[in-house]
């Protein structure tokens, strides 16, 4: 798949994941008003209403700022004002990181991402926006002190990758759509235990009949099943695009042996990246949270796990700089 290809799928995607939320986003509401309404007063449907609106202004919300709710809830700061009160030592390793980035900027043909840096010793970066236009790179304080200028190049370049290919644009979006659908199936879960103490207005007979029985059942369900519906729209976004960022850092640091050595760096690092949280886990170059299913293959993996297997990512890096990996 080329550059092309994967920009158009990324769009593809992005439809087709708004059109999942608004669909979760109709049921919850659909059955809050037949359980408060009843499922044949003709008045107007409140619930779906309301539900539809909340759930598309915190869409539309999280694509003009959702980049920067990311960066905020990992308490990154700027690199100027990083730079500023790191210590000596560190001021060095965050200057490099400040060129890097401009040097990936040019090799990419993209404009100047805004860089930001994450207080946390764990290895780790992403990218976020909504183009390249409106684009950030963070990371890590451990990253910039762990890695060598060649290796962090890799990073960089990887990140670039994402910010070139449009990703950056989907996993914005599917990380502010995690959030709302959580936040309205917890209103839902909660309306529906005080409904179900009041007795509610669907009933059997004229006023509800089995039509209005079962759509009850599936926003029951809906509700019972929405976190994970959230967290199938986060990992949505194929793992496949991880394998061509990889490949794109190649193409521009002409060095793939740089992004396989950061790769292994950052996999040998034991801790988890605390600052940044689940919702955001897709974002990063690798897992933050540490999950045994990243080392996986499969279905339940391709479903489940928000990155492909480290040692397969660095595998085929090698592979294109005509290196065996080990065994």
């Amino acid at each position: 798949m080329n550059l092309y290809e994967q920009q158009a799928l990324n769009r593809r995607r992005t439809v087709m994941v708004m059109v999942v939320f608004v669909g979760v986003l109709a049921l919850l509401g659909l059955g809050f008003d037949i359980v408060y309404l009843g499922a044949g007063a003709p008045t107007i449907p409140f619930g779906t209403v309301a539900a539809l609106g909340i759930g598309g202004g915190m869409a539309w919300h999280g694509y003009r700022y959702g980049d920067q709710s990311v960066i905020r809830s990992t308490r990154a700061v700027p690199i100027a004002a990083a730079i500023a009160a790191a210590p000596e030592a560190d001021r060095l390793a965050l200057r490099q990181f400040q060129n890097v980035l401009e040097e990936m900027s040019i090799a990419s043909g993209l404009p100047m991402p805004a860089a930001y840096v994450v207080p946390d010793p764990d290895p780790n970066a992403f990218a976020t926006g909504r183009d390249p236009e409106h684009a950030s790179i963070t990371v890590t304080e451990g990253l910039v002190r762990m890695l060598t200028r060649e290796e962090l190049q890799g990073v960089v370049a990887h990140e670039m990758a994402h910010i070139r290919n449009y990703d950056i644009r989907l996993m914005t979006i599917v990380a502010a759509l995690v959030g709302a659908i959580a936040l309205l199936a917890d209103w839902s879960a909660r309306g529906m235990r005080i409904g179900g103490r009041r007795g509610g207005r669907a009933r059997g007979g004229k006023d509800g009949g089995l039509a209005a029985v079962l759509l009850i059942v599936v926003w029951i369900a809906a509700v019972l099943l929405a976190p994970l519906i959230a967290r199938l729209l986060a990992m949505l976004v194929s793992r496949q695009r991880e394998y061509l960022a990889d490949a794109t850092a190649a193409e521009l640091t002409r060095n793939p042996l740089a992004l396989a050595g950061a790769l292994e760096r950052i996999e040998a690092a034991a801790a988890p990246t605390a600052a940044i949280k689940r919702g955001s886990a897709h974002l990063c170059i690798a897992d933050p949270l540490g999950r045994a299913i990243n080392l996986r293959e499969g279905f339940l993996a391709d479903l489940f796990a928000s990155h492909p297997p480290m040692p397969k990512r660095i595998a085929a890096l090698k592979r294109m700089a005509y290196e065996r990996a080990p065994q």
